[in-house]
């Protein structure tokens, strides 16, 4: 993209225009935005002056300032200089911190939705949720036995050329910010190493008596998708306290859903070492799930217990009394930790502990529901990824651990099938031979019906990865969905003596 001065003068006359056109700045701050451009695109002189606006849209305009400073030498063209200059750039339309979080909570005291609506509508408009990424993602559902289950293939993050990652490799090893969740992530100006900041607000809130920070991920997995993490660094835990503050999110934010990755590796998140919660408003597949047993709880009449027809093990608590539901959570969990039914390979030590739970919390009008996922990392010489993990013969779909968003049913898989699954659609039509499938997929594409027609072959396709993820999602599960996994379950819950 070759820029030409004029095009460049006519972006750095309509950016301040457009901001505040949409809200986002006071007409007042004109000069100040327009001689900020200039700073940034080491330029003295302006002579827009006499223009008329022609750019209707933030992102287009970033991308004029971005081509002339490329072209320029003011920055190189790859990636990680790509994005800090754009955040740089997006970062003069956002307010500072303090004058985001007052809005925010102002907005809150009229209706929570608002307060959220308006951090989410400027997280995209700054382009700190990349959205024109995520729009590249493939999205679609399969039918399962369990219902519905929603499947990504995961396109939204630009993968580093070879130049790039061998210069990150040569820089210094910097430990500011300590990692990508930390409060001081914000408004820090990046690396090669870590990621674009300037452009990132963080919002603070207080979960018992402690103070979270509340953001959108930049790379949304689902609708409103947030990040909720502790304002100090310290690992991943899941006790009471942490299941108290998944209620009072709920309480503060009812609109939405929370959930905390498991606490131990194998079956949580990527990101152990910074304790967070993720929420957002979308309904996953498992809150749809239909009930397959209530169970009575003697001691708190006023909670109901309930299995679910899912493929993972998930206990399902509701009431509208927030601390008789936390009781009996807590003993749920703490029961968990010291539970083992070696007839479902169910260890709960070795040289460590193994057995934790996956939480999700969420309003159901005035009620208060809590899924405890029972979750075991123990591995094997013959499954030395996990017991409970995507077994050999899926891994060609999903390998990765099985973190909250997947247990709740929305699948996201590795760009890597996107090609890979073109190419077996296209053996299914007769067009290739087995062997120009990847080797990993071609027993898989063997299993498959022969079509005709290539929409027909996307839909087998389609339909295979959902039957494989929901493979995967039993593969996970603690007490297998046969009979003598089922009886499993109903030993652990009369062993709760609830």
């Amino acid at each position: 993209m070759t820029v030409m001065l004029e095009q460049v003068n006519q972006a750095i006359h309509d950016f301040p225009l457009v901001a505040s056109a949409k809200g986002y700045v006071d007409p007042r701050d004109h000069y100040y935005l327009r001689n900020q451009l200039l700073r940034l695109l080491d330029l003295d002189e302006y002579t827009g002056d006499e223009l008329q606006s022609t750019h209707t849209d933030l992102l287009e305009i970033m991308d004029i300032f971005v081509a002339y400073a490329i072209q320029t030498g003011l920055i190189e063209n790859q990636q990680a200089a790509r994005e800090i200059f754009e955040a740089a750039v997006m970062d003069l339309i956002t307010p500072l911190p303090s004058v985001v979080n007052q809005r925010f909570w102002e907005l809150y005291q009229l209706d929570p939705p608002r307060a959220t609506d308006y951090f989410y509508q400027l997280s995209k408009a700054n382009n700190y949720i990349q959205t024109r990424n995520i729009a590249r993602n493939i999205a679609f559902k399969g039918s399962t036995p369990y219902g519905e289950m929603d499947i990504t293939i995961n396109l939204s993050k630009p993968e580093k050329d070879p130049v790039e990652i061998a210069r990150a490799r040569e820089l210094p090893q910097v430990n500011y910010p300590k990692c990508p969740l930390c409060m001081e992530n914000e408004g820090y100006r990046g690396h090669y190493n870590h990621a674009a900041r300037q452009n990132h607000r963080i919002i603070r809130l207080t979960l018992g008596e402690e103070t979270y920070g509340f953001q959108y991920s930049p790379y949304l997995y689902y609708d409103e998708h947030s990040i909720v993490l502790n304002e100090q660094h310290f690992p991943m835990r899941i006790n009471r306290e942490s299941l108290d503050h998944l209620l009072e999110f709920v309480t503060q934010f009812p609109h939405y859903f929370i959930g905390s990755n498991a606490d131990l590796p194998g079956v949580g998140g990527s990101i152990l070492t910074h304790d967070h919660y993720q929420a957002g408003r979308y309904e996953f597949p498992m809150e749809r799930a239909q009930v397959r047993k209530v169970y009575p709880i003697t001691q708190h009449p006023d909670v109901t217990l309930a299995t679910i027809h899912w493929p993972m093990s998930v206990l399902r608590l509701r009431s509208a009394n927030r601390p008789s539901l936390l009781e009996v959570a807590d003993q749920i969990t703490t029961a968990w930790r010291e539970y083992e039914d070696l007839n479902c390979e169910i260890k709960a030590y070795t040289d460590q502990p193994h057995n934790t739970v996956t939480p999700i919390v969420r309003r159901i009008g005035q009620d208060y529901e809590m899924d405890l996922v029972l979750r075991n990392n123990r591995s094997t010489d013959e499954f030395p990824l996990g017991i409970f993990h995507p077994h050999p013969d899926v891994q060609h779909i999903k390998r990765e651990n099985i973190g909250l968003i997947e247990v709740m049913g929305l699948a996201i898989l590795p760009p890597r099938l996107k090609q890979e699954t073109e190419q077996v659609a296209q053996y299914l039509q007769g067009l290739i031979p087995i062997e120009a499938v990847a080797q990993n997929h071609q027993e898989w594409a063997l299993s498959l019906p022969k079509v005709e027609g290539g929409e027909r072959a996307q839909q087998v396709v389609r339909q295979g990865i959902a039957d494989k993820f929901t493979r995967v999602l039993e593969d996970a599960g603690v007490f297998k969905q046969d009979e003598a996994g089922q009886k499993g379950l109903e030993r652990f819950i009369a062993s709760l003596q609830l």
